[in-house]
């Protein structure tokens, strides 16, 4: 059995074995060629792998097919484009740096860089954690998650920073598995969203379904009647809040940082409820787009706020706290990750506010 935790986006499996990426078009892509803004949408992709995928008939756009690279981008159109099952192969080990929190024969704790992928996927084949760690143990690594994620028990997502636990063998994975899908697992993320929380502490329980309009997101079911999607809790506590809205009521933030523990472990969970209630993470190009801040002010401070919400890299987002017990041994195991550099020097911008 294998969780089903935070933060990952994975594209639509086809029927044979490949993969489907869907997009909508939006109004600014109006006049471009479709493959000048396949890729840059999905840049994943080559411009020549995209024409040459167009060229063989893999691209609908509302379910007819495009013929021509150079075809003007019809807006709103529900773009499809299908790939190719990939060639098998086993991921291979790589020489890749880690920062290890705890490490034993059983399992080991790796504090994850920004820019890692857990595990290979189309468009992060190489230089994924599953990589490093093929060389850092040695090929001692659980084969329940099967040949591209051995070891795997669960995953953040390729742009979040912070604390994940990876089985040796089989034994651990299977006992840390049953901790995950029990909801005993300690997870605690740090959040720096855009606008703050309404309440400032609460809980968020729904469920989350793939969107029809955006294949990268998760939305909330409207429906409390509806068995749709995957049942999802969030607890949040507002640990500090920054600045005054623009043009809002006082004692609107502008931002806000937050704590959030995870009782399930869905796709996208912490990004898609924050955003759910009106808080979206800082630098989240799925669920946050605005990249600025909206704040009430002016001068060095205020700019420099600005800036640092503006110009940040990525969902800003640290899984902080990881505690478990041992699979083997029985023993309580609980890790902190301090806050990395980007999200320090995002706050102290935020706090001269």
């Amino acid at each position: 059995m294998r969780a089903d935790p935070d933060d990952e986006i994975e594209p639509e499996e086809s029927a044979d074995g490949g993969y489907v990426r869907r997009i909508v078009s939006p109004p600014e892509a109006a006049g471009e060629r479709t493959d000048a803004w396949l890729a840059r949408a999905l840049p994943e992709l080559s411009r020549s792998r995209i024409q040459g995928l167009i060229g063989a008939g893999k691209l609908t756009a509302d379910g007819l097919t495009v013929k021509l690279a150079s075809e003007k981008v019809r807006v709103g159109a529900h773009y499809a484009l299908e790939l190719p099952p990939p060639e098998p192969a086993a991921p291979e080990p790589e020489s890749i740096p880690l920062v290890v929190a705890y490490e034993d024969d059983h399992l080991i704790v790796i504090d994850k860089p920004s820019g890692m992928a857990v595990h290979p996927a189309p468009g992060s084949m190489r230089g994924t954690l599953v990589n490093a760690l093929l060389a850092h143990c040695a090929g001692s690594l659980s084969g329940i998650g099967g040949v591209a994620r051995p070891g795997i028990v669960h995953r953040i997502d390729k742009e979040t920073t912070g604390l994940v636990v990876v089985a040796k063998h089989d034994e651990a994975h299977v006992g840390l598995s049953k901790q995950f899908a029990k909801h005993t697992i300690e997870r605690v993320y740090y959040a720096v969203t855009r606008g703050a929380p309404r309440p400032k502490n609460g809980t968020i329980e729904n469920r989350l379904v793939r969107s029809g309009e955006d294949r990268r997101k998760f939305i909330v079911v409207r429906d409390p009647k509806s068995e749709a999607g995957k049942h999802a809790i969030t607890h949040y506590w507002t640990m500090e809040t920054f600045g005054q809205t623009e043009g809002a009521a006082i004692g609107t933030p502008v931002a806000a940082l937050v704590e959030c523990r995870l009782e399930t472990g869905r796709t996208h969970q912490i990004r898609a409820h924050l955003a759910h209630i009106g808080a979206p993470l800082i630098g989240d190009p799925v669920y946050g787009k605005f990249r600025g801040l909206k704040a009430e002010g002016a001068g060095d401070a205020h700019d420099a706020a600005e800036a640092a919400a503006r110009d940040f890299a990525r969902q800003a987002l640290h899984a902080a706290v990881l505690g478990f017990k041992h699979p083997v041994t029985g023993e309580t195991l609980r890790f902190e990750s301090a806050l990395p550099a980007d999200i320090n020097a995002l706050l102290v911008a935020l706090r001269r506010l």
